[in-house]
């Protein structure tokens, strides 16, 4: 999830219209998304089948409109999505953090609101199994950063109450809990950023460490107590990025039961345009390293691919352009790289990447822990 801070403390919303404005752009590489094949009768179709760090809503809707059109809901059902983790502002350290994030919320509700016979607000893996079950796409509320809690301790609890599930430490840049992937100084965690986790817990809360830097994600999986996620991210030994994960942290998650989510992001590769080839090398290095019971898919895009136009590459060329003068731009960011991987920008993402391991001999089991099981079990454990 990006969004940038600009001129006079507000922010650029890439969350429910999402990453994937940026993602849109695979029309570049890859044209207009391909028309999704319904699969019927098969196991993915009976899958649990959860994205940890994606989106919410229509990225092709209207700014300001939560109900969603029977177009969109019809793709929505397609990707064959369970649930989704979508991200709750702000991220990075803006001048009045808890409003913007009161704000965001409130946005969330709306969502919510205006669609309860097709969206169903996750506060437990039993939520997850529910919208299974009556057909509903859940939505697990996060945030992807600290700076909306700070000293104040406390609003981790009232944030809960709210329907916060999920906790992400740092983004980027430094907050007061520890320092993020662009800070080279990597001083890891401060004493707060420790106590910010002891609370995490304490309210059972699930804790992300993706976006740390690489001590921080090191300390924090070690003071962990609880499972745990890094919930999208990469891997370090196939490509040196700040934003990837190396080998011992990837383990130190596992270790203590945790899911580590591989993204859908340029970050993969050092020209960043990943393809498929490339995503799947990350995938089976992290199942490798973690383990088949700890490894997750994350896309950081939305649910939703976005057909390019000449208004969605001008946005894109904007955002990255403020992200880069804010200074939360990434190594490889750049006006005309995407947020995707081209080979799986389309609605039936998830099911082709399916196939594609199946066909490089992954067993049916291994790929529905992949899919979803691995994470419904970490919220399961994490929340109960």
């Amino acid at each position: 999830m990006m969004v940038v801070q600009v001129k006079g403390g507000r922010t650029m919303d890439m969350g429910r219209r999402s990453v994937l404005a940026g993602g849109a752009a695979a029309a570049l590489a890859a044209g207009a998304p391909a028309p999704a094949k319904r699969h019927t009768g098969n196991w993915f179709d009976r899958a649990i089948v959860i994205d940890a760090l994606s989106g919410s809503g229509d990225p092709e809707a209207p700014q300001g409109v939560t109900r969603l059109s029977d177009e969109s809901w019809s793709r929505l059902v397609a990707t064959g999505l369970t649930a989704v983790r979508t991200t709750l502002l702000p991220v990075g350290n803006v001048p009045d953090p808890w409003a913007v994030f009161q704000q965001s919320i409130a946005d969330e509700r709306a969502l919510l609101a205006a669609n309860p016979e097709r969206l169903l607000l996750v506060r437990s893996a039993a939520d997850i199994l529910k919208a299974k079950r009556e057909g509903r796409h859940g939505l697990i509320l996060g945030t992807q950063d600290t700076v909306m809690v700070g000293p104040a301790l406390d609003r981790l609890a009232e944030m809960k109450t709210l329907g916060v599930t999920t906790v992400q430490l740092t983004y980027n840049n430094a907050n007061l809990a520890g320092d993020g992937a662009l800070e080279t100084r990597n001083a890891g965690l401060t004493k707060l950023g420790r106590a910010t986790i002891e609370r995490v817990e304490a309210e059972k809360l699930l804790l992300d460490l993706s976006h740390g830097g690489a001590r921080t994600m090191a300390e924090g999986a070690a003071q962990a107590r609880r499972p745990l996620v890094i919930s999208h991210t990469g891997a370090r030994a196939l490509h040196d990025h700040p934003r990837n994960t190396d080998d011992a942290t990837i383990r130190a998650v596992a270790e203590k039961g945790g899911v580590v989510g591989v993204y859908f992001m340029p970050f993969l590769v050092p020209d960043s345009r990943p393809r498929g080839e490339d995503l799947l090398r990350h995938v089976e290095h992290v199942a490798n390293v973690a383990g088949e019971d700890h490894v997750a898919i994350g896309t950081d895009n939305g649910p939703l691919p976005v057909v390019l136009t000449p208004e969605a590459r001008e946005f894109h060329r904007k955002w990255v352009l403020e992200r880069i003068k804010a200074g939360i731009a990434s190594p490889g960011e750049a006006p005309d790289v995407f947020n995707i991987v081209a080979d799986y920008h389309s609605v039936d993402r998830y099911r082709r990447l399916s196939r594609d391991l199946e066909r490089r001999g992954w067993p049916v089991r291994r790929i529905e822990k992949l899919m979803g099981a691995n994470l419904l079990r970490v919220y399961r454990d994490a929340w109960s």
